[in-house]
């Protein structure tokens, strides 16, 4: 297929003619504070997703995961997520600095549904709450502040479309490539893919905190 078959929307006119407009039950959906539902969601949630953008617009997507309860809910417009050890190359939080606006996607195991949340982020090097956020005895080096400006349960149709909690659609583990393989050929390394996997899988174990 040559690009000149390639129809692209290019204007917010044109997006809302090809696509129509949301229902006014769903504008409603979206909130401007953490309700008790969304609480409870947070406190049940050991993985999500954080967004954000650079001050020329590049954009980033971390995964993130802890212990179903890690997230702490400071007040109705707050909350606050402990940045654990990673690879250091700090894209959101380089981000954060040049560009706070930030979008967070809560993933609750065996629910369709997921919680998003869009807001202002802050980075803090200390604070009394960072106390709540120890898991195995580590008290995290910095931690996402984030002020919430939008919240909405987004539908099942993605979970339902993908199946992804239903193991038996899940493709066999040794049908793909182990991350040592990918790594080793992306990076053109001279060194077995066992040998980066074994390093891998020791390091992922022992500087999870």
């Amino acid at each position: 297929m040559g690009t000149s078959e390639i129809k692209t929307i290019e204007t917010l006119d044109a997006l809302r003619e090809h696509l129509g407009h949301p229902a006014e039950r769903t504008r409603g959906k979206i909130i401007p504070f953490i309700d008790q539902h969304a609480r409870t969601l947070i406190e049940h949630s050991p993985f999500y997703l954080l967004a954000t953008a650079s001050s020329d617009g590049t954009c980033d997507v971390s995964p993130r995961g802890d212990p179903a309860g890690s997230v702490k809910v400071l007040d109705d417009n707050t909350l606050v997520l402990a940045d654990r050890p990673g690879n250091k190359l700090l894209d959101s939080q380089t981000n954060i600095i040049e560009n706070p606006h930030a979008g967070l996607l809560f993933l609750v195991p065996g629910m369709n549904e997921t919680l998003r949340i869009n807001g202002r982020a802050k980075l803090v090097a200390d604070a009394p709450f960072f106390d709540e956020l120890v898991v195995k005895g580590k008290r995290p080096a910095l931690a996402i502040l984030i002020e919430v400006e939008e919240l909405y349960m987004h539908c099942a149709k993605a979970f339902l479309r993908s199946s992804l909690w239903k193991p038996d659609t899940w493709p066999e583990r040794s049908s793909l490539p182990t991350a040592g393989q990918i790594f080793r050929d992306q990076m053109k390394l001279d060194v077995t893919a066992e040998a980066l996997d074994a390093a891998l899988t020791e390091g992922a174990l022992t500087t999870q905190y």
